[in-house]
């Protein structure tokens, strides 16, 4: 979706510690995710997300990420954590990821060298979708792996927002929204000293530079 650039909205992903999310809140971010996905080195419990939601700012939203976790499992995050976003990265179909009433992201897949979908396809996929989740992982893979992705291959006819992942980093942020123009930016291993620690030196530094991009600074 083309837009006049204004600001980019900027999540941090991965997070397992109550410090970093404090931080996260501090820094202005409008965004924090908890991994839920069984692959994933930064899984969370719906219990240890709940405990870290309370170190939420007011109106950083909290975003619950999954990919191919049971239905049961699914709802009990939302009982527990009360998400106001979930982020599907599986096989998942429109009707599985608009089932818990809360409004959901898709991610799509571009590891590989594969044909990808256009905008218009992928709109009709999951007409449920408040926007889409571009990363690097392969079909089948989980995120975070801290590879990018040929930004050029993003699909045409987007109509709706959609949110850049895989790979940013405090050094490559801002000419990943130069040359995409994105709603908002995802990062997870790019900020971190290990998975699931973050770094808070790296956590300023990116915000630092997402808003320079904003502000068209060479």
């Amino acid at each position: 979706m083309s837009r006049t650039p204004f600001r980019t909205r900027i999540k941090f992903c991965g997070l397992t510690r109550p410090g970093d999310v404090r931080l996260a809140s501090e820094l202005g971010v409008d965004a924090v995710g908890f991994v839920f996905a069984e692959k994933s080195s930064r899984r969370l419990k719906a219990e240890e997300a709940r405990a870290m939601r309370h170190a939420l700012a007011p109106l950083v939203d909290a975003v619950a990420l999954f990919m191919d976790n049971a239905q049961e499992e699914v709802r009990e995050v939302v009982r527990q954590v009360r998400p106001s976003l979930l982020q599907f990265h599986g096989s998942e179909d429109d009707a599985f990821c608009r089932g818990f009433g809360v409004p959901y992201l898709k991610a799509v897949p571009m590891g590989g060298n594969g044909s990808l979908e256009d905008g218009i396809a992928l709109h009709r996929r999951y007409p449920g979708a408040a926007g889409f989740l571009f990363d690097s992982h392969g079909s089948g893979e989980s995120g975070g792996s801290g590879r990018a992705f040929d930004w050029s291959r993003l699909p045409s006819g987007m109509q709706k927002p959609f949110v850049l992942a895989g790979g940013l980093t405090p050094d490559n942020v801002f000419r990943a929204i130069r040359d995409t123009m994105p709603w908002g930016v995802d990062v997870s291993s790019g900020i971190e000293v290990s998975p699931g620690i973050k770094d808070g030196d790296r956590m300023r530094k990116f915000v630092e530079e997402v808003r320079r991009a904003d502000c068209n600074v060479d």
